[in-house]
Formats: structure tokens, sequence, C-alpha cells
């Protein structure tokens, strides 16, 4: 069986290469409109919310600025205004259509933001006509309902967004994207084994740290809506504080790191601890000591930890769609899902 997800799976790459060749060059309208500017208050939903805090990290991490996430609510629903002068307001929407999204852009220019738009729905959708700068991934149109190359070209996005705040990093670690994705896509490691470790499991656990969070985030919610898996996603900093109660025979882990960086340790050691109790830990990254500490392993790109999260998910998509077809799920068309979906 042939999916619609699996192939635009397999467009990434092109899909990066095409968005970093068209935003690199704007890393001076970045410049431009962050002038003035000390906080960055993101605005997203779902992948897009995923994403906003892979941006997060990035931008405190790397950039020395405050970011925060946005509440839309605060917007819609309470309608009270904030004073947000002085912030950079960055609303990312995969269609640019999401009216939730586009009005509480709209709501922090009102309160005294500048606005960037991220959207892969092109200049003249509502979102990217409400921003004072729009950066437009070129992802071409995503069919499937679960979001695979919109997510990893907003993650591009973001990485320009960075360098323009002014990011200590090398922009040249971009251009390494595209190959090592193709590479993911090509070997993504032990994927038959945790296709298998998974598929007689009502839920699972997903969880890493830092840079890596935001993969967590997104693979758990792609298990739940593709594969109807109860699947948490964490950071094992939280997951340390309790709800590590629940991995069991029964609820095993995926953990997700760079192969370098400050949380990878941590994460090994989650690894082990959860092996040592009887459960199954599955590798996502982390190169081959979470590889070794874990009962199966996809594998990572080799990338430094700040644009790792745009391969680590692919091997994560890749095992989304195998184990959807495993369990009889069609996961282009989920359940209960439209490809945009509006709030009230």
């Amino acid at each position: 069986m042939t999916t619609r997800m699996r192939g635009e799976i397999a467009e990434q790459p092109a899909a990066i290469q095409a968005t970093l060749d068209a935003l690199l060059p704007r890393v001076g309208d970045v410049e431009a409109v962050a002038r003035g500017t000390r906080h960055l208050l993101f605005v997203a939903r779902g992948t897009s919310d995923n994403a906003a805090v892979y941006g997060r990290y990035l931008i405190e991490a790397r950039a020395g600025r405050m970011a925060a996430m946005g509440a839309p609510s605060v917007a819609t629903t309470y309608r009270r205004r904030l004073d947000l002068d002085g912030v950079l307001a960055v609303g990312l929407s995969q269609s640019g259509r999401t009216e939730e999204i586009v009005e509480t852009l709209q709501w922090a220019k009102d309160c005294g933001a500048k606005t960037v738009a991220i959207t892969n729905g092109g200049e003249e959708s509502p979102l990217a006509q409400a921003a004072d700068l729009a950066l437009c991934t070129l992802a071409g149109e995503e069919k499937a309902v679960p979001a695979t190359k919109t997510y990893t070209t907003q993650l591009a996005a973001l990485a320009v967004l960075a360098i323009g705040l002014g990011a200590d990093v090398d922009p040249g670690d971009l251009r390494r994207v595209p190959d090592a994705v193709e590479k993911l896509i090509s070997d993504p490691g032990d994927l038959d084994a945790v296709v298998e470790g998974l598929a007689d499991k009502p839920g699972v656990v997903v969880s890493g740290r830092g840079l890596a969070f935001s993969t967590a985030l997104e693979l758990a919610l792609k298990l739940k809506e593709a594969c109807y898996l109860h699947a948490m996603g964490l950071s094992y900093a939280d997951l340390l504080h309790g709800p590590i109660a629940v991995v069991d025979a029964e609820t095993p882990a995926i953990l997700v790191a760079a192969g370098q960086g400050p949380t990878l340790a941590g994460t090994v050691a989650l690894a082990e601890r959860v092996t040592g109790a009887g459960a199954a830990a599955f590798g996502v990254g982390g190169g081959g000591g979470l590889a070794a500490a874990s009962t199966a392993a996809l594998n990572g790109p080799d990338l430094p930890e700040w644009v790792a999260p745009l391969g680590l998910i692919v091997p994560g998509q890749l095992l989304t769609e195998a184990l959807a077809r495993r369990l009889g799920i069609d996961p282009d068309s989920p359940r209960g899902l439209k490809k945009v979906t509006q709030t009230d």
C-alpha cells in the first residue's frame, strides 16, 4: 500500500531545500522587522505549536532572547489587551487560513507588537497578509491529513528567523539538512522492530528535552492522530517528576535526542532506567549511545543539535505511517480530522 503520507515524507528534502533557497536571502528582512524588539511571542495550534516549541528553545538557547508560547484564547475568547511593545509576535499556520491564529496575530499588532507569519499558504493567505513580514515555506500542496513536509519546512523557516535574530549558529549547517533527511528516508534504522514493539500496545510515552522536546511532542501527536495511540509527549525532566510511573510492559517509551548536545546523557540514562524496569525503550537519534541503551532504535541525522530537529522527526514520521498500516488504519485520512481545523 502506497500512502500519500509516505509520498509526502519522501518530498521533504526537496521541500526543505526550496524553502531554504527562498528564505535564507531574507535574513536581512528579519533583522529589519525585529529592530526595536526584545522578546518573542509564538502563536500557533497543533503541529504548528510543536514547531513553535522548537523556535522557542532555539531563540532562547542560541539567540539570547526570551520567548514564550502565546495563548490565542486571551485574544479571541477573553478579548484582553496586553502591552506588547517591544515584542515580536510570530504566527504559524500551515494553511495560513486558521482564523484563530490570523485573529490573534492581528490582535498582537494592535497591542503594539511587530509581526511575522510563517505559513505554507503563500503571500496571499490571510495570515501572511496580516503580518509585517511573511516567511512563506515552499512545501507544495500537502494532501495527507498528518502534516509532514509542512512541519519540517516550518522548522527551516524558524531556523532562518533565529539567524536573523542573531543566533550563535553556523548558517551553513542548514545546507546539510536536505541530504541528512534523504539519508534518513533511505535508512531509518530498525523500523520493523519498533513497529512490532508498538503494534499491540495501547499507549506510549514519547520524551525528549531541550531542542528535541519539540520532536517528542510532534511524534506523540502523529501517533495519536494517525495510529490512535494514547501517546503522551513530555520533556524527560517532567517525565521523571511522576509520569514515569505509567511506563511499564504495556506502555513503552520512545526517547528522542540529537547525536550531540547537553541533553544526550540524560536521555541515555533514561533509556537505561526504562529497560532496567522491564519496559521497552525505543530510541530515535542519540547516536550509538542511545541505540545501545534502547530495545530497538531509529537513526537520527548527522547534524548539529540546533538543526537536528529538522531530521529527528523524519524516522518518527516513517514509524507513524508504517504503524498505521500495520494496524489497518489509513494514515492519510484519520477519523474525525480535516486538513484545516478551525477553533472558536
